[in-house]
C-alpha cells in the first residue's frame, strides 16, 4: 500500500526530488536500475535476509532490491520520493508495505527492522538517513548501502561529468554526493550514528543496452540528470552523454558498462 500526501505550498526539497525521479520512471526501472543486482545480492546474503526477516528499504526506488528479499522471504518495506517509482515496486513486491516521503523523516517506530538498506540512495550528506536507519534498526540488526566507487573504476565517469558540467549547480551538488567514495567518510557517518562498522567491499556493476537510442532512454531516465536535460536540451544533451559513453559501443551498435559499487555494511549494538 501507498500512502501520500498532499503537496504543500512550499513543496519540500524530497518532494523535487521525486519529481525529478519520476521524470522517465519506467525506463529508469526497466533499462538502468538492474545495475544493482549483483550488489543486491551480495547485500542480502551479507546480512542474512531470509524467511522472516524485516527489511527496509531507503530510497527503494522501482523495488527490485524489495522484490528480491520478499522472494527470499524477507517482510519488506520501502520508501521513497518518487510516487511513479513506487508504483512500480508495488508491482514487484506485492506484499510491501511503501511510504511515499523522505528517508530523512521515516514513518516507522523504533527497533522496527531487523535490516536496513539502500542500494545507491545514500550519499554524502545524508548523515541524517544514516541516523534514522539506526532509529529503527531492532538492536542487534544491520544496515547495508552502497554507493558508486571513485570515477577511475567507473565506465560512467565522463557520463556524470557531461551531465555535472551542463549547470553549475549540478556539477556541485554530483561532487558534494561523491565525496563519500572517499576512504573513511561512510564510515564516520556511520560510526556517528552509534553503529560499529562490519565491514566495506565491493561488487561490480553492469549496464547493457542493444543501441544507442536504448543508452540514450536509460541515461536520460536518473532524476539528476532533469536539470541539466532542462537547461541543455535533449538534442544536445543526448549528443554529450552518447560521446561520453562511446568507448564502450561495440562493432554491433551496442553498449556494455561497468561500475564499481562500495558496500558498507554495520551493526547497530545489541546494548
Amino acid at each position: 500500500m501507498i500512502s501520500t500526501a498532499a503537496i504543500d505550498i512550499e513543496t519540500p526539497d524530497w518532494q523535487i526530488a521525486g519529481r525529478a525521479w519520476d521524470h522517465a520512471a519506467a525506463d529508469w526501472a526497466t533499462l538502468f536500475e538492474p545495475y544493482a543486482r549483483d550488489a543486491i545480492e551480495t547485500i542480502l546474503a551479507t546480512t542474512g535476509v531470509g524467511p522472516g526477516t524485516s527489511l527496509l528499504d531507503l530510497a527503494c526506488g522501482s523495488g527490485v532490491a524489495l522484490g528480491r528479499a520478499e522472494r527470499l522471504g524477507a517482510r519488506t518495506a520501502g520508501i521513497d520520493a518518487a510516487a511513479g517509482l513506487l508504483e512500480i515496486a508495488g508491482r514487484r513486491a506485492p506484499s510491501a508495505e511503501l511510504g511515499w516521503g523522505s528517508m530523512f523523516d521515516l514513518p516507522w517506530s523504533d527497533a522496527s527492522f531487523d535490516v536496513v538498506t539502500s542500494f545507491n540512495g545514500i550519499w554524502g550528506g545524508c548523515d541524517e538517513a544514516i541516523a534514522e536507519a539506526a532509529r529503527v534498526l531492532r538492536p542487534g540488526g544491520r544496515l547495508a548501502f552502497t554507493f558508486w566507487g571513485p570515477g577511475k573504476h567507473l565506465d560512467l565517469r565522463d557520463f556524470f561529468i557531461a551531465v555535472g558540467t551542463s549547470t553549475p549547480e549540478v556539477g556541485e551538488e554530483l561532487i558534494a554526493l561523491a565525496q563519500i567514495a572517499e576512504p573513511g567518510v561512510a564510515e564516520a557517518m556511520v560510526e556517528a550514528a552509534g553503529l560499529r562498522v562490519d565491514e566495506r567491499g565491493t561488487s561490480t556493476a553492469i549496464g547493457e543496452w542493444p543501441d544507442a537510442d536504448t543508452a540514450w532512454r536509460a541515461l536520460r531516465s536518473p532524476g539528476v540528470v532533469l536539470p541539466s536535460l532542462e537547461h541543455t536540451g535533449e538534442d544536445e544533451l543526448r549528443r554529450r552523454v552518447l560521446d561520453a559513453v562511446a568507448p564502450f559501443r561495440a562493432t554491433d551498435g551496442s553498449y556494455l558498462v561497468r561500475n564499481q559499487l562500495v558496500h558498507v555494511v554495520a551493526t547497530k549494538p545489541a546494548s
